[in-house]
């Protein structure tokens, strides 16, 4: 660990030519420790390495004083030279700073982070999905990448960056797609509905042929489209015109009905769905009495079972049904029933 927080270290320094400033600064120290050492008898050479140390970097802590004419002579030098560098030094790693955060508002950083979140496209429905991830206790520290066509960082989050640009294979690499745990694909709102779904189809190839392993969600707005994602292998595709007429006209035979579905769907009041995984002593179990441990210990109530943490959704299942190993649970519940997890 130590070897390579050194190796990053040193091309982090050779990257912003900071090398050939430490490579003065040792150099200077070496000939101070030489210089003392030979002119004042009384200064062993340890003593001297230390005394330089402390008297370029400005610090001078008086344990060690010359007292011949040639030695305070040096220091006098040493504390000019000290002075200089260090303020060049100083000056060098705020402008790398400030250069790195103006990297990433105008998107045009790289990042080589793990099992992060990538969205792409921005709109009013990235911001939604951004700011109730962030009220999510798994999602709210999460690294997200945003890549957009857009000319900065849209809002302020210290785990949000930004790459701008199109879906490419270039941008997805500058993101570490290859590394990402989940991919978001939404609609550019800027062009019209069929062009939209073709860039967003263009998008979800492209990720695919680099990271098919990633766990893909599109936005489409014509259902027409969704067996062309189908073909892509995409994970889950949202139709979003589909999905409101499906609320209106649910709103509309049952009054009342969207007002549920929203706050099970949101992150911030109420009761919310968490998907859990089943236990080793719950393994064979039937769904009525996982049902009826789950309501009476956690206040949860169970909507469906999921077949591994991917595979496919039952949703009410038969009372019957035998809950199997690497099954998970499908529930509303006011806080994630914890203690249901697999150690």
């Amino acid at each position: 660990m130590i070897l390579l927080w050194n190796r990053k270290f040193w091309n982090f320094l050779r990257s912003e030519n900071l090398d050939k400033v430490m490579g003065v600064i040792i150099i200077i120290i070496t000939i101070n420790t030489i210089t003392i050492s030979w002119l004042e008898p009384d200064i062993s050479k340890a003593d001297a390495f230390w005394w330089s140390i402390v008297t370029l970097t400005t610090v001078g802590y008086g344990d060690i004083t010359p007292v011949t004419v040639g030695g305070r002579v040096i220091a006098i030098l040493d504390m000019f030279v000290g002075i200089g560098f260090l303020a060049i030094f100083t000056a060098s790693l705020a402008g790398i700073f400030v250069d790195q955060k103006l990297k990433n508002d105008l998107g045009m950083g790289s990042y080589n982070f793990n099992n992060h979140l990538i969205i792409c496209e921005w709109n009013s429905r990235a911001r939604f999905i951004i700011n109730e991830l962030r009220r999510f206790p798994k999602t709210q520290d999460e690294k997200i990448i945003l890549i957009a066509n857009i000319d900065r960082k849209p809002i302020e989050d210290n785990n949000l960056f930004f790459l701008k640009g199109n879906v490419s294979d270039e941008t997805l690499i500058r993101a570490n797609l290859i590394q990402a745990r989940t991919v978001i694909i939404l609609g550019d709102d800027s062009i019209d509905d069929t062009a939209r779904d073709a860039k967003v189809i263009l998008s979800t190839l492209t990720v695919e042929s680099i990271n098919p392993k990633a766990y893909t969600v599109v936005e489409l707005v014509d259902e027409t489209h969704v067996k062309s994602c189908q073909r892509a292998k995409v994970d889950e595709i949202i139709v979003s015109s589909e999905l409101s007429s499906m609320l209106i006209s649910q709103a509309a035979l049952n009054h009342g009905i969207t007002k549920v579905v929203s706050e099970i769907l949101s992150t911030q009041t109420g009761n919310k769905l968490y998907k859990i995984a089943i236990p080793d002593s719950r393994v064979g179990s039937s769904f009525m009495e996982v049902f009826t441990y789950m309501k009476q210990a956690y206040q949860s109530i169970v909507l469906a079972v999921q077949k591994g943490i991917e595979g496919d959704v039952i949703s009410n299942p038969p009372t019957d049904y035998k809950l199997e190993n690497g099954d998970y649970l499908i529930v509303v519940s006011q806080h994630e029933p914890r203690l249901l997890k697999k150690s």
